[in-house]
């Protein structure tokens, strides 16, 4: 476990610090063997099980405590799994900006926060491995993201840095105060005491602060205005770390801390949160519906499938939690390969503007052609393919809430999460005759060269987790059943 946590946050600040003189192609063969073994490391872990308990700040109770559960093997498996693929993209697209090393060091420091986050035991070292990705996550976005305006890219790295920092902020608030009433930081212990320890109020409270801030994270409506230039400033490997790998840490904080350590508290605010998502499910819907950019398309469909998440969250049943986990690895899958061929047709073509005639991709590009509609097919939520389960249990979870929960509120958001999803099928359908089918171009644009080499086998890994998590779902919801059912979804 400790190599596994150290050997990519080491090897990705020795890229930033003292590397950054390295050679594109050295620099490339440390990230891509550094992610590989982490993948190989992460594997090890999960099959043979692996943990670190030691003190860590035994004046106040703290301890240096990691280890993984089956709510968080699938986000360890899947944030390996993508460190190595964008590593491994660096052979396909090289952004300028600054050295190529400092570009993939920052990518492996993202990757080492996000898997500390997942196996942290400790709240506050949770926190503090939620913080680790936030600078080289902006420096990622600010300096070598794909906008030629320098303003914009510094526009949307400080939004960006604002909007963590304040939701950071809050989320600390949250944790100092549970830990003050509660005694004790252990996530377990606070998990099994189920708040019990604490009043009514105190309980709100504390849900309160955690909510708010992991809201931005996830993010949930309306602090989500962060997210779409965010997204379509970043390189191609931040914006599938962003989609993939960060956003998971928010809905995965609200399971961890909220969900299972205050649940009287949660349960008060569910209803809010319900709606909340909701609305992000239809908002982002239909801004997908005449957004002009392909790339900020992508970014606010992820909007909206991340109300999914919050809906299923807020339902407080067993099924609602699994939902929730289900749907937040699938998309994972989904934008992860939606932003790869995104970026690599802005990489072709100079813009994703979709009022800009371009040649058929099933004419000219059809194996770039055929994953476009793989990941719009999954997307929309189609049965067979990743997005479908999720959704599909998502809605159930609220139509059929807790008993705590109101049922005429969830059943009205469940009717408009359906809603959300039927103009997900008419956005994407809106993008697969624009692109995929394409407009007559003029003789002076040039064909779509297709895809191969690196991003070939890329976008072949991601194709295959999408088909593979629509047809086999069973094998990412038994992962998760026991810890859930520890958890029960609530009070």
């Amino acid at each position: 476990m400790s190599l596994l946590l150290a050997l990519p946050g080491a090897v990705g600040l020795w890229l930033v610090t003292g590397g950054r003189g390295l050679p594109v192609r050295p620099a490339r063969w440390v990230a891509a063997a550094t992610a590989a073994a982490t993948l190989v490391l992460a594997v090890v872990v999960v099959a043979l099980g692996s943990s670190v308990d030691r003190p860590w700040l035994p004046e106040l109770g703290m301890r240096w405590s990691f280890g993984l559960d089956g709510i968080s093997v699938p986000l360890v498996l899947l944030t390996a799994t993508i460190g190595l693929l964008v590593a491994a993209h660096a052979w396909a697209e090289m952004p300028t900006g600054g050295s190529p090393a400092t570009f993939l060091g920052c990518l492996l420091l993202v990757e080492a926060g996000a898997l500390a986050t997942f196996a942290a035991r400790d709240a506050v070292l949770f926190f503090v491995a939620f913080e680790v990705v936030l600078v080289p996550m902006w420096l990622l976005v600010g300096r070598y993201g794909d906008d030629h305006d320098p303003r914009a890219r510094a526009d949307a790295a400080h939004r960006f840095v604002l909007y963590t920092a304040v939701g950071s902020t809050t989320m600390l608030l949250g944790i100092l105060l549970l830990l003050a009433r509660a005694g004790t930081s252990d996530l377990r212990a606070l998990a099994d005491g189920a708040g019990g320890a604490l009043g009514g109020g105190t309980q709100l409270a504390v849900a309160a602060l955690l909510v708010l801030g992991l809201a931005v994270k996830v993010p949930v409506f309306p602090f989500h205005t962060w997210l779409p230039p965010a997204h379509t400033t970043a390189p191609t490997a931040g914006s599938v770390l962003l989609a993939a790998v960060l956003l998971k840490m928010g809905t995965y904080g609200l399971v961890r801390l909220p969900v299972a350590t205050v649940p009287d508290g949660f349960t008060r605010l569910a209803p809010v949160l319900a709606v909340a998502g909701t609305v992000g499910i239809v908002w982002g819907a239909l801004v997908c519906l005449v957004e002009r950019d392909l790339k900020r398309l992508i970014a606010y469909s992820s909007v909206a499938h991340m109300g999914f998440v919050v809906l299923a969250l807020a339902s407080g049943s067993e099924t609602g939690l699994q939902a929730a986990l289900y749907a937040n690895v699938a998309h994972g899958a989904v934008s992860a390969l939606l932003f790869v061929v995104v970026g690599g047709l802005k990489q072709r073509w100079g813009s994703v503007d979709l009022t800009v005639p371009r040649p058929a991709l099933r004419e000219t590009s059809p194996r770039l052609g055929f994953v476009l509609l793989l990941g719009l097919a999954a997307s929309l939520g189609l049965p067979g393919l990743a997005g479908f389960w999720g959704e599909f249990l998502a809605v159930y979870a609220a139509w059929d809430p807790a008993p705590e929960r109101s049922r005429a509120l969830f059943v009205a958001c469940a009717v408009a999460a359906a809603v959300g999803a039927a103009l997900a099928a008419a956005y994407a359908l809106r993008v697969a005759g624009i692109v995929w089918a394409g407009d007559r171009p003029d003789p002076e644009v040039a064909t779509t060269p297709d895809t191969s080499g690196v991003e070939r086998v890329v976008l072949g890994v991601l194709a295959v987790a999408v088909v593979g998590l629509g047809v086999a779902p069973m094998v990412l919801l038994g992962t998760t059943a026991d810890a859930v059912a520890r958890i029960g979804g609530g009070p």
